[in-house]
């Protein structure tokens, strides 16, 4: 068995998926009017994102009684890349997150649905 796609709802789906897509290099390989994929060329791993009129973004760090995340992205950059990475990711549309943890190994941030991601460092 091998992971095809990371799935993330959203209100806009074609705002996600292009953040993504330039974040990562990644092109479009499926659309239709619910549901959105890209794929790394070389891997074949891909992230999609769906849909949902109802979607409410999660609160991270967890509040009592918000939407809490149930799953984030971690992202490996090299050490030399991030950043590049970092700032690349700002001008796309990602936030900061309100609170970091990891010591500096790692970056939390919120992509432009308020999905929390994490930029690793990596050597």
């Amino acid at each position: 068995m091998i992971l095809e796609s990371f799935v993330l709802e959203c209100r806009d789906k074609e705002q996600l998926i292009g953040f993504y897509s330039r974040l990562l290099g990644w092109p479009v390989v499926y659309r239709d009017e619910e549901f959105v994929r890209i794929q790394d060329p070389d891997s074949g791993v891909g992230l999609a994102a769906q849909q949902a009129e109802d979607y409410r973004a999660p609160v991270w760090p967890s509040e009592e009684g918000k939407q809490q995340m149930q799953a984030h992205l971690d992202f490996a950059v090299r050490r030399s890349e991030y950043r590049e990475t970092l700032e690349r990711a700002l001008s796309l549309g990602a936030r900061m997150a309100p609170a970091q943890f990891g010591a500096g190994e790692w970056t939390t941030l919120l992509d432009p649905a308020g999905h929390p991601f994490c930029l690793v460092l990596c050597d």
